[in-house]
């Protein structure tokens, strides 16, 4: 890039005196430069007329000449690098921007937050590690979680200020009186990101592609067909009975891509950009329902140090900083919320631990000082009381103590924070005799994991998206978890469990009913809740309509930015 390659000059030139005048023959500042006399004169005219130096040559062959600097390396990249953003050449700018971490995240702070970059509104936020691909299906961080929901469609979704799923890319749709058949009428105004018409027919492939996978299968088992009775509507034929069928089409996870291209889809914003160190999103100008203010979303990726060991999780991103988190006084807190979503403890059914080993264990993870004593940032995390609200941890402060198994094993994964839990721990089950040992799978779900079988005890993060109590129940039907942590035959039970609630017609019945499914599986020293976390966005003046969502992000469709104030 010929714009980097001048900057990189520029810097030698300037590096020998740190920017004070210099008394200098053209050969020196050639052999600085690793070019001839001859370029390096033609240089030094270049940089003149730019303004960044001045040179007054002296006659005479050898002589030497005074350069002056008029501005700094790192003003004549801030410089380029607005230049080449107001031309929408974002790729320049990353390559401009080549430093450390450290030193770039301190490059990029005056380009971050909101702006308007040639007439375009756009919004630019800092991220600490690079996005995972935006897979068909489960995701497993909360970043492509949010981002899978604002790319792609889904058949219905969800929308905050209602309580029930809305009409997506299904206009609307109809329910047979024995629950069997569902047909969704489908919007004939539907466009993908590359222009494309959208078919009926593409729904239905993408859908048939989805449930191939296990997790997605495991979620739509009551599920037997998917046909097109009409060019415009999809029928869903079951084995029995789902009422939370239009819940499971309005997650992330059903979001649909082109069959033939799972990168584009039909959401408010489609991806131009998605690389390790920038991430662009633009506005889909045919998007069926309300377009967004702004023009573009992008993620400026500013790697941070973390533990090799541990991944790049080195701090649960639940603070999201847009614009210039090191400069505080600039930021202001918009919004903040306790998560719904929790790290929790599970113990294996036919562990090393018997029932009253397993709840007394529990008792003292809730009544100790464990949780409340976590060498971690007190706005960080809270200690949960409840699954959810309104669905309270047992009582348990009867519980008799018993002695524990000499040795346990316990078994978890990201985020960091259970690390620092496990350590805890681990310590503190040695006080009664009970050596724990530690394994760490390094991923964010348990898909994958070969050790599930051998733990007695797991930690593990369990993600809250919109509709807490269906995303509790999506959990049980699709998690590898479960079927590792329970006996066959309870295991068996709860998914016979999970088909009988799915059939209740009104959702108040089928909550209170998923409800004693989870306050069973605490009660029998299954499951806990150890603690939520708390969500907080800072945006600098001037970013508005910024919301947080269940998931401690926010909808890109509401952010907004003023106009530009006329000079």
């Amino acid at each position: 890039m010929r714009l980097l390659n001048r900057l990189n000059q520029f810097q030698r030139l300037w590096s020998p005196s740190q920017g004070q005048i210099q008394q200098v023959t053209v050969a020196e500042l050639a052999t600085r430069c690793y070019c001839s006399e001859r370029h390096i004169r033609t240089l030094l005219r270049q940089l003149t007329d730019a303004g960044w130096l001045s040179w007054q040559a002296s006659s005479g062959r050898g002589k030497r000449g005074t350069l002056t600097f008029l501005a700094t390396p790192q003003e004549v990249r801030a410089s380029m690098m607005e230049s080449v953003l107001n031309k929408g050449q974002q790729q320049n700018a990353l390559e401009l921007a080549q430093l450390a971490p450290e030193q770039l995240r301190q490059a990029l702070q005056p380009f971050l937050g909101g702006h308007w970059q040639n007439d375009t509104p756009t919004l630019r936020i800092p991220y600490y590690r690079p996005l995972d691909a935006l897979t068909p299906g489960f995701l497993p961080g909360r970043a492509e979680q949010h981002l899978a929901s604002q790319v792609f469609a889904g058949l219905t979704r969800f929308d905050d200020s209602h309580s029930q799923p809305q009409p997506d890319l299904a206009h609307h749709w109809t329910i047979s009186a024995d629950g069997l058949c569902w047909q969704f009428v489908i919007r004939s105004t539907l466009f993908w990101h590359n222009g494309e018409k959208v078919t009926t027919d593409q729904l239905r492939r993408r859908l048939q592609q989805l449930l191939t996978q296990p997790a997605m299968g495991r979620l739509f088992a009551s599920v037997k067909k998917i046909d097109i009775p009409h060019p415009w509507t999809l029928r869903f034929l079951l084995h029995r009975p789902d009422r939370w069928l239009a819940h499971r089409l309005a997650s992330y996870c059903s979001g649909l891509a082109h069959p033939d291209d799972p990168q584009t889809g039909c959401g408010p914003w489609r991806i131009t950009r998605f690389g390790a160190s920038l991430v662009r999103l633009e506005a889909h100008d045919r998007y069926h329902l309300q377009h967004p203010f702004l023009a573009a979303i992008e993620y400026w990726i500013t790697p941070q140090l973390f533990d090799r060991e541990l991944g790049t999780s080195c701090r649960h991103p639940v603070q999201i900083a847009i614009g210039q988190p090191e400069e505080l006084v600039h930021l202001r807190p918009v919004s903040n919320s306790i998560s719904l979503g929790f790290c929790y403890m599970a113990i294996r059914q036919n562990s090393a631990l018997s029932v009253s080993q397993a709840k007394w264990l529990m008792a003292l993870i809730h009544h100790s000082d464990i949780l409340n004593t976590l060498p971690l940032n007190e706005s960080l995390i809270t200690p949960s009381a409840s699954l959810l609200p309104g669905w309270p941890v047992p009582e348990m402060e009867d519980v008799e103590p018993v002695p524990l198994p000499e040795t346990l094993t316990l078994l978890y994964h990201l985020p960091v924070e259970l690390h620092i839990m496990a350590q805890q721990l681990r310590l503190h089950l040695e006080r009664y005799g009970c050596r724990l040992e530690v394994l760490f799978h390094p991923a964010k779900t348990w898909e994958g994991c070969q050790r599930l079988a051998q733990a007695d005890i797991v930690m593990g993060d369990r993600l809250i998206g919109e509709s807490a109590e269906y995303t509790l129940e999506q959990w049980l039907r699709s998690d590898t978890l479960w079927p590792h942590l329970l006996t066959g035959s309870r295991y068996a039970h709860l998914q016979a469990t999970l088909d009988a609630v799915q059939s209740l017609h009104g959702e108040t019945s089928r909550c209170e009913s998923l409800a004693s499914v989870f306050s069973a599986l605490m009660e029998d020293a299954i499951l806990t809740p150890l603690f939520n976390y708390r969500y907080q966005i800072s945006a600098p003046p001037g970013v508005n309509g910024i919301m947080l969502n269940a998931r401690g992000w926010f909808d890109f469709n509401r952010a907004w930015l003023p106009p530009p104030e006329i000079p």
